[in-house]
């Protein structure tokens, strides 16, 4: 399925054009390599970044049927996955390349994939690192936190939850 949009562009001043579609097979080392890239931070100031496992982890668990890549303004710009879970879906691997984060691209997304889910009525669960900021954005799209550990955040959003906050 193909989404298209256009994203508020706030550092710029202009909007984003982008746009989902289906991954492919092909698509498993570009997203290997940008969850590296994104994930290294927190990783590295919990302790836990290894050069090589950050980018098999995501190798052992790529599921293209279950995934979309962002495409902005015609180029590769990120991903999201989202797996059928036992009481509703498992939303992850939600990464944006850095020099877009912070631009509206990430909200746009988010809020394209969760109408789709939201449509289910069903829930959605996601982890986020302690300490990663994109535990705000999670939070600003109705998520809340579930439980946690020192390295986890695992959230939750009912349906429609924090639709009118965003």
């Amino acid at each position: 399925m193909t989404t298209s949009a256009k994203a508020d562009g706030t550092r710029s001043g202009r909007p984003i054009e982008w746009a989902l579609r289906s991954a492919e097979p092909a698509d498993v080392e570009a997203v290997a390599e940008l969850r590296a890239v994104v994930m290294r931070p927190d990783l590295e100031r919990l302790g836990r970044f290894d050069e090589h496992r950050v980018r098999q982890r995501l190798r052992d668990s790529f599921s293209a049927h279950h995934t979309s890549i962002v495409v902005a303004d015609d180029a590769f710009a990120g991903c999201v996955t989202v797996r059928p879970a036992e009481d509703g879906r498992w939303l992850e691997h939600f990464y944006l390349a850095p020099h877009l984060q912070g631009r509206g691209l990430g909200s746009a997304v988010l809020r394209a994939v969760l109408e789709r889910i939201d449509a289910d009525g069903v829930p959605v669960r996601l982890n986020v690192l302690q300490g990663s900021a994109a535990r705000q954005l999670y939070e600003r799209h109705g998520f809340t936190v579930e439980a946690q550990d020192p390295i986890d955040v695992f959230m939750v959003r009912r349906p429609g939850a924090g639709v009118s906050a965003i």
